[in-house]
Formats: structure tokens, sequence, C-alpha cells
């Protein structure tokens, strides 16, 4: 049986996994990031441990320049300019896939999740940082290079929200105002220790506004909201109902909706990616 090799590389653990053609993970194995010289090899090693896979999916944290393979001006101390293909495709001989880790929930979500039967979508992932993989006609979206939606500017009431942000680019973009990050610099506390109420309903704001702007440019049937902060019980209903009243009756409405894979969209998503690449389809 073809085996296809994925990896989700976050900014905290690399998600290894081999999968079936139907896209059930078989095997995993968790390797902390720590340094490029440390967990590269290590996620490297978790293959050459297994039945040799036909082809390995990357979908990694960014920004990341997917013509060259390396991952370009991260806030990840000594990550900058990392090449997370070439070791898995010299290493391993096979095809290696790459794409964003939020592309790929996206393409894990449109292929076996929330977004099965759809062919525009947005997946938004909340949690240490914001990110946003696109999926437009079918097939994620590549412009310059990748979607940064998380660094959209978004209005910031700052009589409500004196909040300055917390993104060390752009300050109070969406990143910097919603993040996980931001609500514990915000809130003095992690954002699973806060209580219903102000912290969650200016959470939801931002989130509606992130929405409002993805449903206005790109006009997706579903944004599918996942991540540690985004899966808080109660947040999409209030997301839903702020998005609503953004729209002001224009005809703005879409799908809002938790991930159907739950934590599994990424590496579900990097299997694909492996599949494309040994199929030869370089725009999946």
């Amino acid at each position: 049986m073809t085996m296809y090799g994925a990896v989700e590389a976050g900014g905290t653990k690399w998600v290894c996994a081999l999968a079936d053609t139907d896209g059930r993970i078989v095997a995993t194995e968790v390797v902390p990031t720590t340094t490029p010289d440390e967990t590269v090899p290590a996620a490297v090693g978790f293959f050459r441990r297994h039945p040799a896979p036909a082809a390995v999916g990357v979908a990694t944290f960014g920004p990341v320049d997917l013509a060259s393979g390396r991952i370009t001006a991260t806030p990840k101390p000594g990550w900058s300019g990392t090449d997370v293909v070439t070791p898995f495709r010299e290493g391993l001989g096979v095809p290696v896939g790459l794409d964003t880790d939020v592309n790929g929930a996206a393409i894990g979500e449109l292929r076996h999740g929330a977004g099965r039967g759809l062919h525009t979508l947005a997946y938004m992932t909340v949690g240490t940082g914001v990110g946003v993989g696109v999926i437009v006609g079918g097939r994620p979206l590549h412009g310059r290079t990748h979607p940064e939606a998380g660094h959209m500017r978004l209005p910031h009431d700052t009589a409500r929200d004196p909040f300055p942000g917390a993104c060390p680019f752009h300050g109070d973009c969406l990143e910097g105002l919603a993040s996980g990050t931001s609500m514990r610099q915000r809130w003095g506390r992690p954002a699973q220790e806060l209580g219903d109420g102000e912290p969650w309903e200016l959470e939801a704001e931002y989130l509606a506004l992130a929405v409002h702007n993805l449903v206005a440019v790109v006009s997706p049937q579903a944004v599918i909201i996942g991540g540690g902060v985004g899966g808080r019980p109660g947040l999409l209903d209030l997301v839903r109902a702020r998005a609503a009243e953004l729209a002001g009756g224009y005809p703005l409405d879409t799908v809002i909706t938790p991930p159907g894979l739950g934590n599994l969209s990424g590496i579900t998503g990097a299997a694909e990616l492996a599949r494309a690449a040994l199929n030869g389809d370089e725009n999946e």
C-alpha cells in the first residue's frame, strides 16, 4: 500500500506522521521545535524508522518562500532561512510538497473535514499567533507568495481596547490583537484561564472583523476557525452574531464553523501535499 509522509511543522512542535491513501493516520511522532539542526534531522529520522513513504508533505509555520523551500523572516529565533525541503528530499529520496501550516490545514479540511463538497474556503487558526489559509477553486491560494491574512489591519477602538498590540512587525494587526499571545499580554493571564465576558467579547469582535474582510475579498463558502484559542467553547457563537451585525444587511453571510478534523487538520493536509507531490501537481 502507498504511504504518504506528513509533517506539520509548528513553532513549538513538529508532528510527523504516515498516512494511507484514504488519509488515515497510521503512525505519528512529536518532535519538539528546538533548533533547525536538531529538529529537522529528528523529523527525517522518523521516516527512516518506518516503511518508506512514497512522498512527504511539509506544512510549516512561516512565512515561507515556497519556491526555495526556506522559512523567511520568522520571529522564531534561529529559524529564518531554514531549508525545510531539501533534508527530506535528499535524506529520503522522495518528492516533497510544501505549503504553510494553515494552507495545509485548509487542504485537510477541504478533502476530509468541514470543507468537503466546497471549492472555496478560508481556514483561520487562532492560537499563539493567527494564520489564515485560503482555498480558491479547490486549490490553495498562491500569489507572490502565500496569504498572510493574520497580519491584516483591523479597526482598533483604542478607547475600548487601549492595548497597543503584540505583533513585533505591525503592532495591532489581527495577530497583534487577537492571538493567544495578545490575550495573555492584554489581560495578564493565558487565554485558557480567562472567564466569560469582556475578554471573549473583544476576541469575538476582532475575529468577526477578520471574517468580514475575508468574506468581502475572497467570498468563501465557509470560514473554518480552529486553534487553541479559536476552539474556546461559545466563541464561534459570538463571532457569528457579531459578523452578522457587521454585514449590516449586506449579503456577506457565510458559514462560520469549527474544523471537522479537530487538531488533525494540518497533518491530514500535509499528507495531501505529499500525494500532490507524488502526482506532480505543483499547484496543490
